[in-house]
């Protein structure tokens, strides 16, 4: 995205940012939601699309907003859109995991933290959601579950 709608686009990304940091999530939602928006019509029509970071942030922040909200399943999705466009980019992974791991999916959560820690061994958060993971799937399958 160049130009004066690139400028336009990162704007309103670095806008969303602030609003996101102030906590004032309705405000980010619309304005990442508007973001992805721009960047998947300059993708369709053959622009300059964001940087993938950016864009995988927007996702990601985007789906931090949703599980705020407990609407985990489209906060997953958000986490899932920000791995595609990013698969290096670790918090997502970290924070798909915790909706995997709150909803009892142990084994895909197991996946996302051991991801995490691939890409960052020293990542201490996802460590102890992959202890804690393995612990309750262990207490699980004692209790027959």
């Amino acid at each position: 995205m160049e130009g004066q709608q690139g400028r336009e686009t990162h704007a309103a990304l670095a806008l969303a940012q602030a609003y996101f940091h102030k906590g004032e999530y309705a405000e980010a939602e619309e304005l990442y939601s508007a973001y992805i928006r721009q960047c998947a019509c300059a993708a369709s029509a053959g622009a300059a699309s964001a940087r993938p970071e950016d864009l995988a942030t927007a996702y990601n922040n985007r789906g931090q907003i949703k599980y705020f909200r407990v609407d985990f399943y489209e906060a997953m999705d958000d986490y899932t859109s920000a791995i595609g466009v990013q698969p290096d980019f670790e918090v997502p992974y970290y924070n798909r995991g915790l909706i995997l791991y709150r909803l009892g999916y142990f084994d895909d959560a197991l996946e996302d933290f051991k991801k995490v820690l691939d890409l960052n061994p020293g990542f201490q958060d996802a460590t102890l959601s992959l202890k804690q993971t393995m612990l309750d799937k262990e207490e699980k399958q004692r209790r027959n579950y």
